[in-house]
């Protein structure tokens, strides 16, 4: 499984031909409590740097951004009733959108964990 980042703190875990798109780590402590996220309909195609989902907390609203292009296969159902999942499991449980992709090669363009970190520790 390979897993990518954008400069708009969004990961994609890719498996076979699908990617499943949350926001990192670095992003949900950049948010604060997570109150709320709006997430697309299965069925939807979304193209790289399109936006595909809303994440609200006490501070802010935030566009999430689909890394690359594809169409929605799942959304993560329990984030309704527990958007608090984001900020306890960012990159693991608090998961956004399943996208199959229309695109492998997008990947390329994104960030690996190493290149990730650094970006991040240039931004504090």
């Amino acid at each position: 499984m390979t897993t990518r980042y954008t400069k708009d703190h969004e990961w994609i875990s890719v498996d076979g031909d699908v990617g499943t798109i949350g926001i990192t780590d670095y992003a949900q402590q950049q948010l604060g409590d997570v109150v709320f996220v709006e997430l697309p309909e299965v069925g939807r195609s979304v193209a790289q740097g399109d936006e595909a989902g809303v994440v609200e907390s006490v501070k802010a609203a935030s566009e999430i951004y689909a890394p690359v292009a594809g169409e929605v296969v799942e959304v993560n159902e329990g984030l309704a009733d527990a958007p608090a999942t984001v900020n306890e499991d960012a990159e693991g449980k608090g998961w956004f959108v399943k996208l199959r992709l229309s695109d492998a090669g997008q990947l390329d363009s994104l960030m690996d964990a190493a290149a990730y970190k650094s970006f991040c520790e240039g931004l504090d």
